[in-house]
C-alpha cells in the first residue's frame, strides 16, 4: 500500500502561502499512539506504485493517533498522508451500491472512526452498503492545493473500475462526505471532471461524476462564513479574492452536477450552518435537485455518534431513504 513517490509533470498551482507555512511548522504532529491502528477492511493504494501526481521523495509512514480513553469508543485520526489509499468495508448481503466515504479533519488530518468506521453497522451491515473510505492528501507546503481533488476524482474512477468485479452498480456510486471532507465531496460533485492530476492508466478514462452527493456538516464556503481552520490550510488567511471565489463550492454549483443532500445541525458552532444554507440556494439557482435537512441540535462533527433520542440521530434514515428515492421513477412519469 505503501508506495515510493516521485514526481510527475503537474501545472497546478502550488499551495505555499506564508500563513500556511507559519502554520504547518506549528503543528508538530502528535506521536502515534502505541497500539492505535488503521481501520479493519481492505485497504486498496489509490495510484500505481510511485505515482502519486507532483510528489517526491519516500511516502512517510503510517501515523495514526488515537484521542480517546475509552476502548469503547474510539475516536482516531491518520496523518501524513502522501500515498492515499481507500479502506473497505464489505456487507455480508450488498445492495449492489457503493458509497465513496471521505471524513472530515478541517484538512489538517483525516478521521477514522465517527466518519468512517462508526458507518459500517447501520450502513454497511444493516442497510447492505459497500463503502470505500478515502485516506486523502491534506494541504502542505508545496503541494498542490488540487491534491484532495485529485485523490477523490482518482478513487471515485478506481471504484468504477472495480465495480463490475465486485458486484457493484458502476452507474451508483455516491458520494458522502463530512466537514472539509463534505468540501472536498462538493469540490468532487462541482469538478468531476476538471483535469487535476495526468492519467495513470485505464480507469482514468472512466468518469468521475458521483451519481448523487451528501453533504454531512460541509465546509462549503472560503469567505465570511468559512470554517477558519480548513480555509487557513487549504488557501491561506488573509486569502487571494479568486481563490475565495474558486474554493467556495457556492460559486462552483453548475446545472449538471448531481443530485445533492445536505444535513447540517443549526447549533453548529464549528462549521455554521451558513454553509449549507448558502450552497442549497446556489442549487435551486442553477435548478439542481437537492434537499436540505437543518436539525435544531447536534453541534459539529455528530457523524455516527448523535444523541439516540434526537431528531440528529435520524439521519443516517433520511440519507438512506433520499439516496433509494434517486432511483426511482417519479410518479406519472413513464
Amino acid at each position: 500500500m505503501r508506495s515510493t513517490l516521485f514526481s510527475l509533470l503537474c501545472s497546478l498551482s502550488l499551495a505555499t502561502s506564508p500563513a500556511l507555512a507559519a502554520a504547518a511548522a506549528q503543528r508538530a504532529p502528535p506521536p502515534a499512539v502505541a497500539g492505535a491502528e488503521e481501520a479493519a477492511g481492505e485497504h486498496i493504494a489509490l495510484w500505481p506504485a510511485g505515482q502519486v501526481p507532483g510528489e517526491s521523495g519516500p511516502a512517510r509512514g503510517l501515523h495514526v493517533v488515537e484521542r480517546s480513553a475509552d476502548l469503547a469508543r474510539p475516536d482516531r485520526y491518520v496523518d501524513q498522508i502522501d500515498a492515499p489509499w481507500l479502506v473497505v468495508h464489505a456487507p455480508p448481503q450488498p445492495n449492489g451500491k457503493a458509497l465513496l466515504v471521505i471524513p472530515g479533519g478541517g484538512y489538517q488530518r483525516v478521521v477514522i472512526d465517527k466518519e468512517g468506521t462508526g458507518l459500517v453497522p447501520q450502513w454497511v451491515d444493516r442497510a447492505g452498503y459497500t463503502l470505500f473510505v478515502l485516506r486523502y492528501r491534506l494541504p502542505e507546503t508545496g503541494r498542490d492545493r488540487q491534491a484532495a481533488l485529485a485523490d477523490a476524482q482518482r478513487a471515485m474512477r478506481v471504484v468504477r473500475a472495480a465495480a463490475a468485479r465486485r458486484g457493484l452498480d458502476m452507474e451508483d456510486i455516491a458520494v458522502m462526505g463530512f466537514s472539509a471532507g463534505g468540501h472536498v465531496a462538493a469540490r468532487l460533485a462541482t469538478g468531476f471532471d476538471t483535469p487535476v492530476y495526468p492519467p495513470a492508466d485505464a480507469a482514468d478514462r472512466l468518469s468521475a461524476r458521483p451519481s448523487r452527493a451528501v453533504l454531512v456538516y460541509p465546509v462549503i464556503d472560503m469567505g465570511p462564513h468559512a470554517h477558519s481552520g480548513s480555509r487557513l490550510r487549504l488557501i491561506g488567511d488573509p486569502a487571494d479574492a479568486a481563490l475565495v471565489g474558486r474554493y467556495s463550492m457556492q460559486d462552483q454549483v453548475r446545472a449538471d452536477m448531481p443530485p445533492t443532500l445536505l444535513l447540517h445541525a443549526a447549533d453548529d458552532r464549528v462549521v455554521s450552518v451558513d454553509n449549507s444554507l448558502l450552497m442549497a440556494r446556489a442549487l435551486a439557482a442553477a435548478g439542481v435537485e437537492h434537499e436540505l435537512h437543518v436539525f435544531a441540535h447536534g453541534g459539529h462533527g455528530f457523524g455516527m455518534r448523535a444523541a439516540a433520542d434526537s431528531t440528529t440521530a435520524l439521519w443516517p434514515d433520511i440519507a438512506q431513504r433520499w439516496l433509494r428515492a434517486q432511483t426511482q421513477t417519479p410518479e406519472g412519469h413513464p
